[in-house]
């Protein structure tokens, strides 16, 4: 039995999965969010090795980063964010290419990044968590990144001035 649904999105390697099953009550809600054997019967075959969460307050814009080899799974544990992905597979005809996501805690999907594609968000909420599963372990100096104002990207984030690291400035 399904518990999620599974949708194609416009970058064709990344994946927006639904849980089927939400369960409200007077107590709040419950929901699956991983199952590695209905995952694998719907061609979601990934060893998750590491899961890690970023807990960020409004206007911090974490990332572009990614790496070779590490699929991710990422969702809205709290709060709400803009999450970008970007295709950084210069041998795929969909390069430089990329995909925006509202995520926000009342409205749980994931989204499955896979290696070669970088991701940044922006927390549009007072608080929001950040949760992602890891096919690797984290290893930041595999990792590329890639400046979230590059100019070919073009990428419309709603801020101009976010709050952000040393290694995720671009003065251009």
């Amino acid at each position: 039995m399904n518990k999620f649904n599974i949708e194609k999105t416009k970058l064709s390697q990344v994946l927006k999965i639904t849980p089927a099953t939400i369960f409200n009550d007077f107590r709040g809600t419950y929901l699956e969010t991983y199952n590695k054997p209905l995952y694998t019967e719907n061609g979601i075959a990934i060893n998750f090795i590491q899961d890690d969460i970023s807990i960020s307050k409004q206007n911090v814009l974490r990332g572009i980063h990614g790496d070779n080899k590490t699929w991710k799974l990422v969702s809205c544990l709290s709060g709400k964010f803009f999450l970008v992905v970007v295709n950084w597979d210069s041998n795929s005809s969909e390069y430089q290419k990329w995909i925006s996501f509202e995520m926000d805690a009342s409205n749980p999907y994931q989204i499955l990044i896979p290696p070669k594609f970088g991701n940044g968000h922006l927390i549009t909420s007072k608080e929001a968590i950040f949760h992602y599963k890891q096919s690797t372990l984290y290893d930041r100096e595999s990792q590329f990144t890639i400046y979230w104002n590059d100019i070919k990207l073009n990428i419309p984030w709603p801020i101009k001035n976010p709050i952000i690291s040393k290694r995720d400035k671009n003065e251009q």
